[in-house]
């Protein structure tokens, strides 16, 4: 410490205060742009809550409760923020959100929320996804009769698709596409080369027989439109038949049944026409399709002969009705959903903005909090400063003041003594001490030092502040008495001087010891009175001497009491001379106790 402390000395103070200033503002100004990094940079990682939220999804959507799934891919998409780190969430919760409402028929909406997805495409790192986007996208299109559009995005799909078995079910869906647009020919040259060989899926050996049964319902169509084709045709519609009989699925006999119906209504079959209508009747009421229910009717009707035309009919204008009613709450749904879907959106804007203000007003609140240790920490290492260079300061003038103190000491003892000794040393030299008149004046003559010795000694010495300061006090006065000199005293005892700040004491004492000094240097007085008055807080002192001397104020006080005017001032004490005596003065002066 005393090595800082030297060097401290050594500079100037205000540069040195500057610099550390400085210094620490720069240390501020680099770690506050460090946390500022360290803020924006912070992430928080919702992977796990996504996949929980889409995994909910998934088995909801399996046994179709839409609406349920819906709310929880809504949230796993809302959670992907910034939407390019969950690219692959993002893309899958909207694509599962589009599919969803393309089965509740509510094309348009899908088509919708299918659209929010192809910024982020290029961002997924599974192929699967986009081509989800893509199929579900063509076929919206496909169900609003865009078929170009449809065919677009399919073949968008086949590009990306990776294992042969889905690429063959979307070469299926492009050769549907062309037999809706009676491109029959472009349909068959896609749809012979599957024909001819099974596409095995790797995953479920199930969905080989399904998609080849497919495959031969929409070439046997496409036969069947063609026209002159009546054997291919029914070869390739039967045999759909037998392979989706044994998996049993009444969607797949739907199809199948209304191919043959046609087949047989082109080639004049009635009963067969009638047989196939009914089948598929069934098979609609099995698959509880109410749309099914209401073609297989009319188809029903058509091929009826009047039997039970009327019991068809009402069945289907009760079915119509139903269907229009059901129709419309999909429609108030779905709208209800997109409602929803809008509402959540915007309330998520409205939270990412309350949590960006709210991380900003944490930001201010560390940079505020950041400035107060910088302005404390310059604090305290400035009264740190302050206290050493202060106590260094208090040690070097108490070390002058001792040293002056000790000079003044040395000036007095030889001012005062010097003449005394040398006199006495001649003296013992000069006269026979053995003669008992010399012994006795050189005796008086060493009394005489010792006396003014111990005087200095007491002028300079300690003064006690505690209970023994009246004592001291009086002591000090009465080594002033002499045979020629009275010292009269009064009110001393009847002060509370315990209440008297100790510092006040010592003056009081320095400066009483000071006139009495004076009294004995420079006056011839034979009377002095001290009178010591304590009132209203106050310490009023009135000094009087009977001095033969005649003197002014001005000499007073240049001469012979500056002092104690400078020590009174100290204490914030008022000074008052007395000049109406003819001989001697009159001091007298208060102090705040």
């Amino acid at each position: 410490m005393k090595n800082i402390f030297y060097f401290f000395k050594k500079q100037n103070v205000s540069t040195f205060l500057v610099n550390c200033f400085t210094l620490l503002v720069i240390v501020f100004f680099v770690q506050s742009c460090d946390k500022k990094k360290q803020i924006r940079s912070k992430k928080t990682d919702n992977t796990t809550a996504i996949y929980k939220l889409v995994k909910k999804g998934d088995s909801l959507q399996e046994i179709s409760e839409y609406d349920s799934a819906i709310f929880y891919y809504n949230k796993s998409q809302l959670l992907c923020e910034p939407k390019k780190d969950y690219a692959n969430q993002y893309v899958y919760s909207l694509s599962q959100i589009g599919v969803i409402l393309q089965r509740m028929g509510d094309y348009y909406g899908s088509e919708f929320i299918l659209t929010k997805t192809l910024p982020y495409l290029h961002l997924t790192s599974r192929p699967r996804f986009n081509q989800i986007v893509y199929t579900a996208t063509a076929d919206n299109y496909f169900n609003t009769y865009d078929f170009d559009n449809a065919l677009v995005y399919q073949k968008k799909s086949l590009k990306i698709a990776i294992s042969q078995f889905r690429k063959a079910q979307i070469t299926r869906d492009i050769a549907f596409i062309y037999l809706q647009q009676k491109k029959y020919l472009q349909a068959i040259s896609l749809l012979e080369p599957l024909a001819k060989k099974k596409v095995e899926d790797k995953t479920d050996s199930l969905n080989t027989d399904i998609e080849h049964a497919a495959v031969l319902y929409e070439l046997g169509l496409c036969y069947l439109r063609l026209g002159n084709h009546k054997e291919l045709a029914f070869k390739n519609l039967n045999e759909s038949l037998k392979m989706s009989l044994k998996g049993d699925n009444p969607f797949d006999l739907i199809g199948c049944y209304h191919a043959l119906y046609l087949y047989h209504k082109k080639y004049n079959n009635p009963e067969l026409k009638k047989l196939y209508a009914l089948k598929g009747y069934t098979s609609a009421c099995k698959a509880n399709s109410a749309v099914y229910q209401v073609n297989a009717l009319s188809q029903m009707i058509e091929a009826e002969d009047g039997k039970n035309l009327k019991k068809y009919v009402q069945t289907y204008f009760k079915l119509t009705d139903s269907i229009k009613e059901a129709r419309k709450t999909i429609k108030n749904q779905s709208s209800n959903l997109m409602f929803h879907f809008k509402k959540d959106r915007e309330e998520n804007l409205e939270l990412k903005t309350q949590r960006a203000e709210n991380e900003l007003q944490l930001t201010r609140q560390k940079n505020r909090s950041y400035i107060s240790y910088v302005i404390i920490s310059l604090s305290v290492l400035i009264l740190v400063f302050l206290t050493f260079y202060i106590t260094s300061k208090g040690k070097t003038e108490k070390e002058d003041a001792i040293f002056k103190s000790e000079m003044r000491i040395s000036d007095k003892l030889h001012n005062e003594l010097n003449t005394d000794i040398y006199q006495t040393l001649l003296f013992a030299e000069e006269y026979d001490l053995e003669n008992k008149e010399n012994k006795e004046k050189l005796l008086d003559k060493l009394s005489n030092i010792y006396s003014k010795t111990r005087n200095i000694s007491r002028e300079n010495s300690k003064i006690p502040i505690d209970y023994r300061y009246v004592s001291a006090l009086k002591e000090m006065i009465s080594e002033y008495k002499t045979p020629d000199v009275n010292i009269i005293l009064n009110g001393f005892d009847a002060v509370s001087w315990e209440k008297i700040e100790k510092n006040k004491k010592i003056i009081l004492y320095r400066i009483l010891q000071e006139l009495l000094f004076n009294m004995k240097k420079f006056s011839s007085s034979s009377l002095v009175s001290i009178i010591i008055k304590s009132t209203n807080k106050n310490l009023a002192v009135s000094y009087t001497e009977n001095s033969n001397e005649v003197t002014s104020k001005n000499i007073i006080l240049e001469k012979r009491l500056q002092n104690v005017e400078n020590r009174i001032k100290t204490i914030n004490g008022n000074i008052n001379f007395d000049q109406s005596l003819e001989r001697g003065f009159k001091l007298s002066f208060t102090f705040p106790i």
